[in-house]
């Protein structure tokens, strides 16, 4: 006598046959994306008007929110933050290692300071002031839009700047001003107040690109460049001792404290910017107490 296996047990077969193949198969680990600290080591301050830094493996590019960085020959990649800065940033590396980074940075709360006395006609400038501003504003986005791909200049990020002037310091990165009364933009720099004709010198090697004696809002202007599209200003000055196409070092006498401009008295106004942003030249020397002589 011939036993049937009853239909059910063939269908019950049929099903399980599936899943025991998938439990006698090798098992197999997706290699997943890197990210976080496994994608890119950052270094430098992560905070609003900072420069941040780090180093990339050759043949990687690397992108900050989609837009492409410069990576310098040795891997070196350096980007700054704006005063307005979003809470967070992506960094995107393509080429040899892909992966993707996004950062929190931490916020940073701006003073409001008011200032008394400034000439009125730098604070309600009339028609034929404004033409004038509109052309000096075109001067300085040139000088600021020009390229020089100097990894020499730019590792000055990396191995600190010096104070361009040494004594107090009477205005801070990203206050809110008040002229006269009357709100004006954020201040993007810091002050150092001194006597008219007191040294101003090159916090890092750079190449001049402006060298204005009398720029309507910032009178005595300088410019210099330190590499792929970072920049220091120097304002209110009463004398420039450098020419446009100069490159000077670190040190090196670039022009004299004045209070030329809209200014009530004598300071220099130093500002830094890496391409459209603002950023704290304070962040990037150490603390005045120690640039100042010791008793």
């Amino acid at each position: 006598m011939t036993l049937q296996t009853p239909s059910f047990i063939h269908t019950s077969l049929r099903q399980l046959l599936p899943l025991l193949l998938i439990l006698t198969l090798p098992t197999v680990t997706l290699a997943q994306t890197p990210s976080g600290r496994d994608c890119v080591r950052l270094e430098g301050r992560l905070l609003p008007g900072g420069m941040v830094y780090s180093r990339v493996a050759p043949g990687v590019s690397v992108a900050l929110d989609g837009e492409p960085l410069d990576v310098l020959p040795d891997g070196l990649v350096i980007f700054g933050l704006g005063r307005d800065a979003s809470s967070q940033f992506t960094l995107t590396l393509s080429g040899a290692k892909n992966c993707t980074r996004t950062v929190g940075i931490a916020s940073r709360q701006y003073n409001i300071q008011r200032v008394e006395g400034v000439p009125q006609r730098t604070v309600t400038p009339d028609p034929a002031h404004q033409e004038r501003i509109r052309r000096e504003r075109q001067l300085v986005s040139a000088a600021k839009a020009q390229r020089f791909e100097r990894p020499d200049l730019l590792n000055a990020v990396v191995t600190g700047f010096v104070w361009p002037a040494v004594g107090p310091i009477s205005g801070v990165y990203g206050s809110q001003r008040i002229y006269n009364g009357r709100p004006g933009n954020p201040h993007y720099g810091v002050d150092v107040a001194l006597p008219t004709g007191s040294p101003v010198v090159a916090p890092a090697g750079g190449i001049v690109t402006l060298a204005e004696p009398d720029l309507f809002y910032s009178g005595g202007t300088i410019i210099l460049d330190h590499g792929y599209g970072l920049s220091s200003s120097f304002l209110h000055l009463s004398e420039i001792d450098v020419a446009v196409g100069q490159e000077v070092a670190v040190g090196e006498l670039i022009g004299k404290i004045g209070a030329s401009g809209r200014a009530t008295g004598p300071h220099l106004d130093w500002r830094m910017s890496w391409r459209n942003q603002r950023v704290d030249p304070q962040l990037l020397v150490p603390p005045m107490s120690d640039a100042l002589p010791q008793p």
